[in-house]
């Protein structure tokens, strides 16, 4: 953040404002402010200066210094907050830096956009964003956008005078503005193409209508795939969310000795609301698997009681490993380091983790030295902490987190492999998806270097942990364990949000680094609910026209592919055959050194991705 030697002049001041940075948690501390266009001679700033009042949000969650890590070596995250010598900075935006901005809330929030990608958020408690962008207007060209009408677009110089030449000629049937942005990016990408489609519009000889599909009903229908194909998707349809599973819904699923007699209609009412916090206890330990749905309550008592030897025995097994032995075991000794690392970092804002020699934090590191015994082949890789942390938190149990854990990584494991093939293929397939449902998007991210989708590298790794509240990411969580309502189902989340998002990264132009940066900058700053809903809508989009969709769609909603490829014998043998590895091989996969992941022929915008991912 610059500092101007100049005092500078006040244009307008509005008071009693909370700005959040890029890198600023909700459960930080605020202060609140003053919010100004000032007027230096370098140019105009909005400028946001914070006064003694000290606002705390009731969200508690993670540290903001967490930095997920898996095998490569990341960036630690800077939260913008006081310096070093506790005083808040104050926030400088240059005018001509600035994208874009969005109201929401009621015109309570104003969202800033930046040209690099970084973003603002700005909240007005005695006035209101609408005052403060008329303000605005005297000094800034901006137009509304005709996507998103809580949108506007900064106007830069040469497309301020593009737009008034284009309007006074009047050529246009479709809105000026719009053709002007079009204009200037295709003429970068294209300059020939485009300058012969601009001569056309001049003589009015070309002109081509948007295609539609109509189903003889009077809806119109997207059309999507490649030109040609003909699929067609029909109208989302609103998929309003339920109540949470309440004790006496609980109860009615239970037989007489305490068994879960109709364990897929339970699944059925937790993906509609999730589950009531006083249940999440009990309810969680089928969702992962500790207890079978089927188990009476006397095999339940039999089983914990064999799972807590069990674990201890496990403990025992490193606690009782002399130094010596360690010096000789380079593997669990590095594991050892990473954990005693990370347990130091990992949700320390939280209550249940907060302050020096905290008990919780012993547990924390205790459990996952544990599962290094039980799953040595994976052992421990950073970002583990954070999915162990909110079971620890629930459970209060050295014990019952151990196991739930041990489910939950069951589910997620292929996350943090050496190899990287689990995220990789959940990369590809996420690409896949919003090729089929947004095409123009697809498209877009693909002349952007993002069509890798590495942005969104860290949603999938730790099921959106940094994007919502210690509620929300519950809530999540135990939504994606039912499997409903098909397999994947966070890919589709993922395509929720992105699809929210579409406008803004399109009709701000950003590029790969900018894009990565709003991503990132989406933290607690994403509706659950909502997105959930859109999600589910997306699903009965593709089921309403199940059978035309490609096999390799149909694979990723768990539906049978309908054209099953012939394998020879000799293939098959080759396919079941256990592979070989000799002892280098194995320990380079179980190694946890650092090293370069390379996707495909992308190995650096890899790298890119998931370091600025975590700044």
């Amino acid at each position: 953040m610059f500092e101007p030697t100049e005092q500078g002049k006040d244009i307008s001041i509005h008071s009693g404002v909370v700005l959040r940075g890029s890198n600023t948690r909700e459960d930080d501390v605020h202060s609140t402010g003053t919010f100004s266009i000032v007027e230096y001679s370098f140019g105009k700033c909005l400028e946001w200066k914070p006064v003694e009042v000290s606002v705390v949000s009731e969200s508690q969650d993670q540290d903001p210094e967490w930095s997920l890590v898996n095998t490569h070596t990341r960036i630690r995250t800077v939260s913008e907050g006081p310096d070093s010598l506790g005083r808040s900075r104050t926030v400088r935006i240059l005018l001509c830096d600035l994208k874009s901005f969005r109201i929401n809330r009621c015109g309570q929030q104003l969202t800033l956009m930046l040209k690099d990608g970084t973003t603002y958020v700005v909240y007005f408690q005695l006035s209101n964003a609408d005052s403060f962008v008329s303000t605005l207007k005297g000094f800034l060209k901006f137009i509304k956008s005709r996507k998103d009408r809580n949108m506007y677009i900064v106007m830069d110089a040469e497309d301020s005078v593009l737009e008034k030449s284009f309007a006074e000629l009047d050529l246009f049937q479709e809105n000026a503005s719009d053709y002007v942005w079009k204009f200037v990016k295709n003429l970068h990408d294209r300059p020939y193409e485009t300058t012969m489609e601009a001569c056309s519009k001049l003589t009015d000889i070309l002109h081509i209508p948007q295609p539609t599909v109509s189903d003889g009903a009077g809806e119109e229908y997207e059309v999507i795939g490649e030109p040609g194909v003909g699929l067609v998707l029909p109208p989302r349809p609103p998929c309003p969310r339920g109540a949470p599973l309440t004790q006496e819904q609980w109860e009615r699923c239970k037989d007489p000795e305490g068994r879960i007699t109709n364990s897929e209609a339970l699944k059925e009412m937790i993906f509609r609301g999730g589950v009531s916090p006083s249940l999440r206890y009990e309810v969680w330990k089928y969702l992962l698997n500790y207890y079978p749905w089927e188990a009476t309550n006397a095999e339940r008592i039999e089983l914990r009681k064999k799972k807590t030897e069990e674990y201890f025995a496990m403990k025992l097994q490193w606690r009782s490993m002399t130094p010596g032995q360690e010096t000789r075991f380079s593997d669990f000794r590095d594991r050892k380091s990473l954990i005693e690392k990370d347990v130091n970092r990992t949700d320390r804002t939280h209550p249940y983790y907060h302050g020096d020699n905290n008990a919780h934090l012993v547990q924390l590191y205790d459990i996952l030295m544990t599962y290094v015994m039980y799953n040595f082949d994976l052992g421990y890789v950073q970002g583990m902490s954070d999915l162990l942390s909110p079971i620890l938190c629930l459970m209060d149990s050295e014990v019952d987190a151990f196991w739930c854990f041990v489910g939950f990584m069951n589910k997620v494991s292929t996350n943090f492999e050496m190899d990287q093939e689990g995220m990789k293929l959940q990369l590809s397939q996420l690409h896949s998806l919003v090729v089929l449902t947004d095409p123009q998007l697809a498209q877009y991210l693909d002349k952007h270097e993002s069509g890798n989708m590495f942005f969104c590298f860290r949603w999938l790794l730790v099921l959106f942990k940094r994007e919502f509240n210690a509620n929300d990411i519950l809530i999540l969580w135990e939504i994606l364990w039912t499997d409903l309502p098909c397999k994947n189902f966070l890919l589709l989340v993922c395509v929720a949000v992105l699809d929210t998002e579409k406008n803004v990264l399109m009709e701000n132009r950003y590029g790969f680094t900018e894009i990565l940066k709003h991503i990132n900058d989406l933290s607690l700053r994403i509706e659950l609910p909502w997105t959930l809903s859109k999600a589910e809508g997306i699903y009965h989009q593709f089921m309403a026209v199940a059978n035309h969709l490609p096999d390799h769609i149909r694979v990723i909603i768990g539906l049978e592919p309908q054209h099953k490829p012939e394998i020879s014998d000799s293939e098959e043998e080759n396919a079941t055959a256990e592979p070989q590895l000799d002892g280098n091989d194995r320990r380079s996969r179980n190694s946890t050194s650092s090293g370069n992941v390379i996707f495909g022929n992308n190995e650096v915008s890899f790298e890119r991705g998931i370091n600025l991912s975590y700044i």
